[in-house]
C-alpha cells in the first residue's frame, strides 16, 4: 500500500509536482496534466485527503502560508477533489478572499455592477454553504450595495458576529466546512450508493478565480467535442457573458458555442478564443486518451480552463468514442474492448427511451429483459395475437406468465407482469425473445376480467390504451416515449471483432425457432448450445397433434400422432440446420411434461373435447391422471423418453432426415442432440440404443452416410455427481443451471422472488442464484461433474447453457474451470463476447502477457 505520511499539507500544482490521484483526487491529478498540456490553468494548489481527514479532526492548515501562493489579495475557489468524479462531494465556493476592501477594488477594476454582483454570490454562498444558515434568508435579489448590506446584516444577526474579512480565516472555514461535510453521514451513504468505499478519501483543490464577470468578453462556459447520446462528433455546451462556474448550464441566455441561426454564438463575439477551445480540446483528446468536456472562463479577452472533465455519455456514445480512439490510435483495440462495460452491451442491441424526452411512470419493478417498446395494453394471449394480426404493436401485461402465454409473448412487443423476478418464467422466455419486459410491478392492480390495470397512484388503464415499456429501466410509462433506435452499426461490429480475437472461451446462442437462429448468426454466435424443441410444438395447427398424442390409448396410436408432427419437426431442422451454416447445432429432446400443453381451463378442456371428439369427462379425467404435484420433478425430461419412447424416435428421425437432406445441398452436419434431466447412465444407454438404431434406419432409407453427436443436460445433482459413468455413453455434457440450481438449493424459481430480495437484503444469499452462478454450491458441482467426466473421457465437451451463460461473472467461472462454451440467449451473446474478452486481457494484463 502506498504511504502518504510524506506529503505536505498542500502541494502547487506544477508540471513536476508531487500529485497523486490516490491521495490528491482526480481533479487535482487532472490538473496536472492540464498544466503539462501548456493549457491556461489558473495557478492551482491540491490538499491531500490526509490534511483533508486532519481538518475534519479539527487540524489546522497554515492558511496565510497558502494564499500567499496566489500573490497579494487573491481571490480563490475551493473544489472537491475525491479518487472519483462519480462520488461527488461538497458544492464548489468561488470567491473565497472577497471583502470589504476587495470589492471596493473589483469596482473601480470592473465597474460596480460586476463587483457587488460578486460579492453579494459570495456571502450568500458562504452563509449557507459554510455558516450553515437557511438559505430562504438570503434571497436572489439583484445584486446592490443594499442587498449587500442586508446579506451581511441577517449572517452577523444570526451568526452574532461580523461576516469574516480576513481572507485566511475564510478559506480555513471553507476547507473546515467541506471536510467535515465529506465525513458526514448523508454523504458517506450518498457516496457508498454510488460505489464508493466506505473510507473513500477526499482531496480539495484551490484555484485562483478567473472572474467571467469583469469588463470586456467576460463570461464562463463549458464545451464538447461529441455528443453525449449518440457519441458523434459535435461540439456541444453553452457560454454566458458576465457568469462564473457553471451558471451557463442553468440559464436560457446563455449563447451557443458554434455559429448558429438560433442565436448568437461564442464563435461569433470570439473567433479565436472558440479556436483555442477547439484547439485544447484536441490535445486533451489525444494526451489525455479521453473526450473531456472543458470548463472555462473569459476574464477581459484573456482565455482560462479552469477543470476538464469525462464527458458524460450514453452506452451508445461510450462504444462510439473507444472505437473512434482506438481507429485513431489513440487507445489500443484491447483498451477499446476494456472501455465498454459488457452489460451496457444490452441497451444498444434495442430501442431505448431517449433519454432527453418526458417520462410519465405510472409503474416500477423489475428490469427483466432490456429495451423498450410502445404499443396498446392487452390482457389476454389471445389478445395480443389479435393485435399482432392487424399490425398493431401491443403490451401484454399479466398477473405472471404461462408456458400457454408463449404465443402471446411471441406476438407482444413487451410484457408486463405484477409478479415474479428475473428468472421467472416471463424473464426468462422475454430475455429469449428480445422483448422487453418489465415483471415484480407489485404497485399494479391487474383486472383480466374487466380488462383494465390500476397503478399505485389511482390511474386507470384499459385494452387499447397506448403505454410504453421500458425494460432497460424496468418502469412502464404512459402513452407513447420517445424512442431512440438499436445501435448494431459498424462500430458495434468492429468493437466485438475485436473482442472475438482476445477472448478464449466459445459463445453460443440458445436458440428454439428459425427466428432465434438467425438473431444468433447475426450476433455471429459460435453455434446452438441449447434448441430446446418443445417450444416448436406451441404454434396452434402442432398443438393440435401433440394433443392428440397425449390423448392416445396405444403406442401405435402415439406413432401415427407423431407421425404427423415428423415433417413439421424435420422442416425446423432442416432450418436451424441451413441457417447456422455448418456451425454446431445441439438439440435438446423433449423435456416439459405433457400437462403444459394442456388447457388448465374448463372451457379450454370443454373446446378440446370438440375438436378430439371425446366425451368431457374423458379429457377431463386424462388431464387429471396427467397432473402431478409437483411436475417439475416428476414425469418430463428423460423419463418420457424411456416411458414414451415413440416422441424420441419422432425427433431422432427428424433430426437425422434433416442432416441428410441439408448434407445433400453441401452443407456437412454433425447435429449434437442433447438427453434432458438424466440422473442415471442406465436412461443414456436406453435412449442411445434406441437413437442409434433410429440412425441406422435412416442410413439404410437414404443411403447417405452421417454422423451424430450424444450428450446429457446435467441438470440434477446426481448427474453431476455420477457424471463418470454417465460419459461412457456421452460426447458432451452441458451443465443446465437453471434447474441445476433449483434442485441443489430445493427452491423454485418461479417462486423464490417473494423472498429472494430478503433473503439477500439479511446475507442468506450473497446473490439470487437463479441471477448470478452460486459458486460455491451449484459450482462445485459443475467442477465435479466437469472433473469426473473428464477422467473419463479426455475429448469431452463440457459446457454451461442455462441463462448463466450470459453471466460475466458465470463466464468468469466457467473459463476459470476450463470449460470449452457457455451458451446463452441471442440477445446476451454481444455481452458475453464482449465479457469472455474482458476475462482474457485482464488475465495477459496481470501476467505481464501483451
Amino acid at each position: 500500500m502506498q504511504k502518504f505520511d510524506a506529503f505536505p499539507d498542500f502541494a502547487e500544482v506544477t508540471p513536476t509536482g508531487r500529485i497523486s490521484a490516490a491521495l490528491h483526487g482526480w481533479r487535482a491529478k487532472c490538473l496536472q496534466r492540464l498544466v503539462r498540456l501548456d493549457l491556461p490553468v489558473p495557478r492551482t494548489v491540491a490538499l491531500p485527503a490526509t490534511a483533508v481527514r486532519a481538518i475534519a479532526a479539527g487540524h489546522v492548515v497554515d492558511c496565510a502560508t497558502l494564499l500567499a501562493i496566489f500573490g497579494d489579495a487573491p481571490l480563490v475557489s475551493v473544489r472537491p477533489s475525491p479518487a472519483n468524479p462519480d462520488w461527488g462531494g461538497p458544492a464548489t465556493i468561488l470567491n473565497v478572499g472577497l471583502n470589504a476592501a476587495r470589492h471596493a477594488a473589483l469596482a473601480k477594476l470592473h465597474g460596480q455592477p460586476a463587483a457587488d454582483a460578486l460579492y453579494l454570490r459570495f456571502v450568500q454562498s458562504y452563509a449557507t454553504h459554510v455558516a450553515r444558515l437557511d438559505p430562504d434568508m438570503f434571497d436572489s435579489r439583484e445584486a446592490s450595495p443594499e442587498s449587500i448590506r442586508d446579506a451581511l446584516r441577517k449572517y452577523e444577526h444570526e451568526m452574532e458576529e461580523p461576516f469574516p474579512e480576513d481572507p485566511a480565516r475564510q478559506l480555513s472555514e471553507v476547507l473546515r466546512s467541506m471536510a467535515r461535510a465529506w465525513e458526514g453521514t448523508s454523504a458517506r451513504l450518498l457516496r457508498q450508493a454510488k460505489g464508493a468505499p466506505a473510507d473513500a478519501a477526499l482531496g480539495l483543490v484551490v484555484q485562483s478565480m478567473a472572474q467571467g464577470i469583469a469588463g470586456g468578453i467576460s463570461g464562463s462556459g463549458v464545451i464538447q467535442f461529441v455528443d453525449p447520446v449518440s457519441g458523434h462528433p459535435q461540439i456541444t455546451g453553452r457560454y454566458l457573458g458576465q457568469s462564473q462556474g457553471r451558471d451557463a448550464l442553468k440559464r436560457t441566455e446563455a449563447l451557443y458555442l458554434t455559429r448558429d441561426l438560433r442565436g448568437p454564438s461564442l464563435e461569433d463575439i470570439a473567433p479565436q478564443i472558440f479556436a483555442d477551445l477547439v484547439a485544447y480540446g484536441s490535445a486533451c483528446r489525444a494526451r489525455l486518451r479521453e473526450e473531456m468536456q472543458i470548463e472555462f472562463t473569459i476574464e477581459d479577452g484573456r482565455l482560462s480552463v479552469l477543470d476538464a472533465v469525462r464527458v458524460q455519455r450514453s452506452s451508445r456514445a461510450g462504444l462510439r468514442i473507444a472505437v473512434a480512439l482506438a481507429d485513431d490510435h489513440v487507445i489500443t483495440r484491447d483498451e477499446a474492448v476494456m472501455r465498454v462495460e459488457p452489460r451496457a452491451l444490452s441497451e444498444l442491441l434495442h430501442h431505448q427511451v431517449d433519454p432527453r424526452g418526458p417520462r410519465d411512470v405510472f409503474a416500477r419493478g423489475i428490469a427483466a429483459s432490456p429495451g423498450a417498446a410502445a404499443g396498446a395494453l392487452v390482457f389476454s394471449s389471445a389478445a395480443a395475437q389479435s393485435f399482432a394480426s392487424r399490425g398493431e404493436p401491443c403490451i401484454l401485461v399479466r398477473r405472471e406468465t404461462a408456458p400457454e402465454d408463449i404465443r402471446g409473448m411471441h406476438s407482444a412487443v413487451g410484457v408486463l407482469t405484477e409478479r415474479g423476478g428475473v428468472t421467472s418464467h416471463a424473464a426468462v422466455i422475454a430475455r429469449g425473445l428480445g422483448v422487453p419486459c418489465v415483471v415484480g410491478a407489485s404497485g399494479l392492480r391487474l383486472d383480466s376480467k374487466d380488462k383494465k390495470l390500476t397503478a399505485a397512484d389511482g390511474r386507470i388503464f384499459r385494452e387499447g390504451d397506448r403505454i410504453t415499456l421500458d425494460g432497460t429501466a424496468g418502469e412502464a410509462l404512459a402513452g407513447e416515449a420517445a424512442m431512440l433506435p438499436p445501435a448494431l452499426d459498424e462500430n458495434f461490429r468492429k468493437l466485438l471483432h475485436w473482442a472475438d480475437q482476445a477472448r478464449d472461451i466459445g459463445i453460443r446462442a440458445n436458440a428454439d425457432t428459425p427466428a432465434d437462429a438467425e438473431l444468433a448468426r447475426r450476433f455471429e454466435a459460435e453455434g446452438i448450445g441449447l434448441c430446446r424443441t418443445e417450444h416448436m410444438f406451441f404454434d396452434e395447427d402442432r398443438l393440435v397433434v401433440m394433443r392428440e398424442m397425449i390423448f392416445a390409448d396405444t403406442p401405435q396410436d402415439r406413432a401415427a400422432a407423431l407421425d404427423r408432427l415428423l415433417p413439421m419437426q424435420r422442416a425446423d431442422f432442416v432450418q436451424l440446420f441451413e441457417i447456422m451454416r455448418g456451425k454446431p447445432v445441439c438439440i435438446r429432446l423433449f423435456d416439459p411434461p405433457l400437462h403444459e400443453f394442456l388447457p388448465q381451463s374448463r372451457e379450454g378442456l370443454r373446446d378440446l373435447a370438440e375438436a378430439l371428439d371425446k366425451p368431457l369427462s374423458d379429457v377431463t379425467r386424462r388431464a387429471e391422471a396427467l397432473a402431478e404435484f409437483n411436475p417439475m420433478l416428476g414425469m418430463r425430461g428423460v423419463r418420457l423418453g424411456v416411458v414414451l419412447p415413440e416422441i424420441y424416435n419422432m425427433q431422432a428421425q427428424a433430426i437425422f432426415e434433416a442432416t441428410v437432406e441439408v448434407g445433400r445441398r453441401g452443407d456437412p452436419v454433425v447435429p449434437e442432440i442433447m438427453i434432458p434431466l438424466v440422473s442415471a447412465r442406465r436412461e443414456v444407454e436406453l435412449v442411445k440404443t434406441r437413437i442409434d438404431a433410429v440412425a441406422a434406419t435412416v442410413r439404410n432409407h437414404s443411403g447417405q452416410a452421417f454422423d451424430y453427436r450424444l450428450g446429457v443436460m446435467v441438470e440434477t445433482p446426481r448427474a453431476a455427481l455420477r457424471a463418470g459413468e454417465i460419459a461412457q455413453h456421452s460426447a458432451f455434457l452441458s451443465f443446465g443451471t437453471n434447474d441445476l440450481t433449483q434442485m441443489t438449493y430445493g427452491l423454485s424459481r418461479d417462486d423464490a422472488g417473494r423472498f429472494m430480495n430478503t433473503y439477500v437484503q439479511q446475507g442468506v444469499f450473497p446473490e439470487d442464484p437463479f441471477h448470478t452462478l452460486d459458486v460455491d454450491g451449484v459450482g462445485e458441482l459443475l467442477l465435479i461433474g466437469a472433473d469426473r467426466g473428464r477422467r473419463t473421457r479426455a475429448d469431452l465437451v463440457v459446457s454451461i447453457c442455462g441463462e448463466h451463460g450470459g453471466n460475466p461473472e458465470s463466464i468468469a467461472f466457467c473459463r476459470k474451470a476450463g470449460f470449452d462454451y457457455v451458451s446463452c440467449s441471442p440477445f446476451r451473446v454481444p455481452l458475453a463476447r464482449l465479457a469472455a474478452a474482458h476475462l482474457a486481457i485482464t488475465d495477459r494484463r496481470e501476467s505481464g502477457v501483451t
